[in-house]
């Protein structure tokens, strides 16, 4: 085993079936994240670790403000350069002639994030624990928006969206059996997709008619009772994708 200098942090981490390929005994490796932090969560952090020498208030009212003004500037086109991310802006779709105009139709503005030279190098203090193989569930891998060509990303209402994973086949019919949306403002906001806006349906992959969804901040979420057995599962299972969606 290869070894890494100055370990500083540790990430655990369980194997899953790698759907991207027909061996049935390669893997990939996904970080068991205990919870995801919020701002002021990260300063508590750094305020107890004392790493800051200011109070939580005050940082968090700095760090709005300086997200805030980032996304602004951001929608004027800059780009964000930062030594722990950069952040470019990138236009999506075709122009079909020199004369042709943007249209939010068929165009799409993306914003894309990406490492910054410091967060790269604290990459070298990371270690990562493997837990050893995941219980073998539903799992959402990655989702595509037909439409736009984004992966992980964009939702466009009324078009294709891809879901590919493990064990994702809808089956069964408990309550609460199906696809959804839920949104990230009001976590009691749910979007069903109706039975026949399910396209395709199979074990790894799962095409889908989007909901009439307006725009706001998602998490997709399946609930299956399938199993690879002869068998539906007694009680269904629901996984929820890791990355927000947006309906722009």
């Amino acid at each position: 085993m290869a070894f890494i200098a100055n370990i500083l942090h540790r990430i655990k981490a369980y194997l899953y079936d790698n759907p991207l390929t027909e061996n049935p005994n390669d893997f990939v490796a996904r970080a068991s994240s205990e919870q995801s932090l919020s701002v002021r969560q990260v300063a508590e952090a750094a305020v107890s670790r004392g790493g800051a020498d200011t109070t939580v208030a005050a940082m968090v009212h700095n760090v709005e403000l300086w997200l805030q003004e980032m996304g602004y500037q951001i929608c004027d086109g800059f780009s964000i350069n930062t030594e722990w991310f950069t952040v470019s802006v990138h236009i999506k779709g075709v122009f079909d002639s020199p004369h042709d105009r943007f249209d939010p139709a068929r165009h799409t503005v993306v914003f894309e994030f990406h490492q910054g030279s410091k967060l790269l190098k604290e990459r070298a203090t990371v270690t990562v624990d493997i837990l050893g193989v995941a219980e073998s569930g539903t799992v959402i891998s990655q989702v595509k928006d037909m439409k736009t060509g984004s992966v992980n990303d964009v939702l466009t209402p009324g078009r294709n969206l891809k879901i590919t994973g493990q064990k994702i086949r809808i089956a069964g019919d408990k309550p609460g059996v199906g696809i959804l949306f839920r949104s990230m403002d009001d976590p009691d906001a749910t979007y069903p997709v109706a039975a026949e806006d399910i396209v395709v349906n199979n074990p790894s992959e799962v095409m889908i008619v989007i909901p009439a969804l307006i725009k706001d901040t998602y998490r997709l979420e399946i609930t299956t009772q399938f199993s690879m057995g002869k068998r539906e599962l007694n009680e269904p299972r629901t996984a929820v994708f890791d990355k927000i969606l947006e309906v722009k």
